[in-house]
């Protein structure tokens, strides 16, 4: 069996997050959507999705494939269902469409297809702001999956553990003169991760390979630090998809950033509002504000955007692709992709200085920028043209 995740009618909800990526590739809990099937399946995959991302994200088909919809993670219940199906029948989970199996040659009818109903709990990412409030369970399930029959690297004695059986440290991680409870959820310290002095973690914490917390930080659950980000000040539910940077005091709650963000120093957001009523946020696919359904919700940001220092963002501020904001008061809750400026006026940013910028901040990484990535940040722009007023 050949197995290919697909986007489907989750991906525009999702954006600007999947401006950038198929949504297999977002990150809850401690793995990608798609590290997490791999895991289970023991197979890797490839993905279906929007054609200009396909250079980058190639698909790969054979004689019969599963197709399964990257918006849900996967479960040992759903993976051994999975296995199961044969050609021209499909899997349902609560009305939407979960996996098929094609065969090469056969144009899927998925209408004519036998309908069988998967009964079990899911993690279903439909919206953005799914990734935060549905991390902690997430995070919960991939600690499980990784940690199963393995042994954690001896913790330092400098260090002051509450249920230390909960925490797991990979080779290379340090980890010292930390506080770290993991009494009510997990803790994860990734591969050549680091803890620095007089760091407070109350679990749920995934700390992914490479991954930085600075000195003096408090961390709240549930939290994910994608590989190689840099996490300071004080965050409390939050996900870093990768390669991104809030290293300095300042509060980020309930909040998702994608790869290659930066928040400069006493950057805060709200995640409340005043009257206690449910956020609303902007939606791509709906071309309007709607309420999530949430009470706590911050800020969501794409790709290689950045906020300058002493940034104020409302509550359920989306943010697009590769904006650049800053000055005094509160930027719009809706901030388009290749934005410049902040509360008084935004230009648009263009993709050479963009890109200019991207191979600057990549490189120090150690990974190219490269030529598929400039098509991506050109055909960004252009879709997303119409949300900026210059």
């Amino acid at each position: 069996m050949n197995y290919i995740l697909f986007d489907g009618d989750e991906r525009d909800n999702l954006l600007p997050l999947t401006y950038t990526r198929p949504v297999a590739d977002l990150r809850v809990g401690i793995l990608t959507i798609r590290e997490k099937w791999e895991k289970y399946l023991g197979f890797t995959t490839t993905t279906l999705t929007e054609d200009y991302l396909r250079e980058k994200f190639p698909l790969v088909e054979a004689e019969i494939n599963l197709m399964i919809n990257a918006s849900f993670c996967p479960s040992e219940k759903l993976v051994d269902l999975c296995r199961s199906i044969k050609p021209r029948e499909a899997i349902y989970y609560e009305g939407q469409l979960l996996a098929f199996v094609t065969v090469e040659g056969e144009e899927p009818v998925i209408e004519d297809y036998k309908r069988i109903e998967f009964n079990g709990d899911l993690i279903h990412i439909s919206y953005p702001w799914d990734i935060f409030s549905k991390n902690d369970k997430a995070l919960r399930d991939d600690f499980k999956l990784i940690t199963d029959g393995r042994e954690s690297q001896v913790l330092s004695d400098t260090n002051r553990c509450l249920n230390p059986e909960n925490i797991f440290i990979e080779e290379g991680a340090e980890v010292e003169f930390a506080i770290l409870n993991a009494k009510d959820a997990p803790i994860y310290i990734g591969k050549d991760a680091k803890i620095l002095e007089n760091v407070s973690v109350r679990g749920g914490l995934a700390l992914c390979e490479g991954a930085v917390i600075k000195m003096g930080a408090k961390v709240y659950g549930a939290t994910t630090i994608g590989p190689y980000s840099t996490l300071g000040g004080e965050v409390k539910n939050v996900v870093l998809a990768g390669y991104s940077n809030k290293g300095h005091e300042g509060y980020l709650g309930n909040s998702v950033l994608g790869e290659w963000c930066n928040l400069g120093a006493d950057t805060n957001n709200s995640n409340l509002k005043n009257n206690y009523s449910e956020v609303k946020a902007w939606s791509y696919s709906e071309g309007k504000f709607i309420s999530t359904g949430l009470q706590f919700c911050g800020l969501i940001m794409g790709d290689h955007s950045k906020a300058g220092i002493n940034t104020m963002f409302n509550t359920g501020t989306v943010v697009g692709v590769s904006a650049n904001i800053f000055g005094s008061g509160f930027p719009r809750n809706i901030i388009p992709s290749f934005s410049w400026g902040g509360a008084s006026k935004t230009v648009t940013y263009r993709t050479n200085k963009a890109i200019e910028t991207a191979k600057l901040v990549t490189i120090r990484k150690g990974i190219e920028f490269t030529e598929i990535d400039e098509r991506i940040f050109e055909y960004i722009f252009e879709e997303s043209s119409q949300y900026r007023k210059d």
